[in-house]
């Protein structure tokens, strides 16, 4: 199977629940035009089509971004933030709107379906689910009305991309004038399981460098006994949310990828050589002090030219083809629907009526739980590979390519 970067979708949608079960922050009906005092938990901070985006929900979405160290935030960086949280927000209720309009609000089996997904993704029993619910503050229902939200909007997205037709010529020009990008290189596909010393705010999370040795040693212990990789990563990583949904998948990397971003040479000797594929390494600390387990996923020990018939090359291009068209037809959908939305947005009225008040702001409230918005006008997160030789609060990701295919390239850490 070639290892061709998929370009990444550009959506609108609202992002799946997550792991954390950061959930709903449906709006409040009602006209109200309150004001939007600094740190005011109660205020309307913008209405679209009379509906009413609150403050509070604003701080709750900056609070799932910045994972409660928000105060870290300066007064004029905490308004530009809310400012920007606020204008995904805005965004997510004039597609939902439009997407009820059009008689897309998916029924209750759909909804059920979402979370019995989103269950099984968790690796946690029905207990340990619903007691993170409580944790977070949140009801089963909060999760069933997001789940709503976002379904809706996809389905707005899907009806518009069904449009969407890739002509044969198109598909064998891009190869004719790229066939230097079509190549399969040696490299490795990669999962991992992260143990992290410093606090996370995660269940189940090692708060100093000996609770992350237990951890990390009875994680190898349950693989060792026949649990599934994946799920074990799901339910106890403490790598970022995007790579945990995945099961740990890291994607493809070559050599000197791994290499550059601080894999020891002993261990990149480890995978090109005797580990299998399907098997996963002992417990290794990085110099950041994380412990990492990876699993080698897949193997290519030779560079190797690829032909416009090989194995995937035709579908890839034509999926990357189709990906760039939804990506500009729904930047125009949205377009289009914020241009016929009545928005009203208070935050920035007042702040250019009161230039004062954003040296004022207090902090987004600590403790409450965001609605898992994704900003409509990004794309989702991609972390085909993530070296572990990051700082010790994130790990570093490579850029996906624009284009149908290319080798992977790691992104500087973050």
């Amino acid at each position: 199977m070639s290892r061709l970067i998929k370009q990444t979708v550009l959506t609108a949608s609202v992002a799946l629940i997550t792991l954390a079960f950061t959930a709903c922050g449906s709006t409040g009906s009602g006209t109200g035009t309150g004001t939007t005092s600094p740190g005011g938990a109660t205020d309307v901070a913008a209405t679209v089509n009379s509906k009413n985006i609150m403050l509070s929900e604003v701080d709750r979405l900056i609070n799932q971004k910045f994972q409660g160290q928000q105060s870290k935030l300066s007064p004029l960086q905490l308004a530009q933030t809310r400012l920007q949280a606020l204008d995904t927000l805005i965004q997510q209720e004039v597609l939902f709107q439009r997407a009820e309009k059009q008689g897309l609000i998916p029924k209750d089996d759909e909804i059920n379906q979402v979370l019995t997904v989103l269950k099984q993704q968790s690796g946690m029993t029905e207990e340990e689910f619903q007691k993170r619910l409580k944790e977070q503050g949140q009801t089963v229902e909060m999760l069933r009305d997001e789940a709503r939200r976002s379904k809706a909007i996809e389905k707005l997205q899907d009806q518009i991309n069904a449009k969407i037709t890739v002509r044969d010529e198109e598909v064998s020009d891009y190869y004719n004038t790229n066939k230097q990008q079509f190549i399969n290189p040696r490299g490795v596909g990669l999962a991992n399981i992260v143990v992290d010393p410093a606090e996370n705010g995660l269940q189940d999370d090692a708060k100093n460098e000996t609770e992350a040795k237990v951890k990390v040693d009875n994680i190898y212990a349950q693989l060792k006994s026949g649990a599934d990789f994946a799920t074990v990563a799901r339910a106890r990583s403490e790598d970022v949310p995007e790579v945990r949904e995945r099961g740990g998948d890291l994607g493809f990397a070559t050599e000197d990828a791994l290499k550059q971003n601080g894999f020891p040479v002993s261990l990149v000797e480890q995978f090109f050589g005797p580990l299998q594929v399907g098997s996963y390494t002992p417990p290794i600390q990085f110099p950041n002090k994380r412990w990492y387990i990876f699993k080698l996923q897949s193997k290519q020990l030779q560079n190797e030219n690829l032909t416009f018939d090989s194995p995937g090359v035709r579908q890839q291009i034509t999926q990357a083809l189709t990906d760039q068209r939804k990506q500009i037809l729904n930047a125009a959908l949205l377009e289009v629907a914020m241009t016929e939305a009545k928005v009203v947005n208070n935050l920035a009225a007042d702040m250019l009526a009161k230039p004062e008040m954003m040296s004022g702001m207090r902090q987004a409230t600590p403790g409450t739980t965001a609605s898992p918005a994704a900003s409509p006008a990004s794309s989702p997160a991609t972390s085909p590979v993530v070296p572990p030789a990051a700082s010790p609060s994130a790990s570093a990701t490579p850029q996906a390519t624009a284009t149908p295919a290319s080798t992977v390239s790691p992104a500087p850490n973050k």
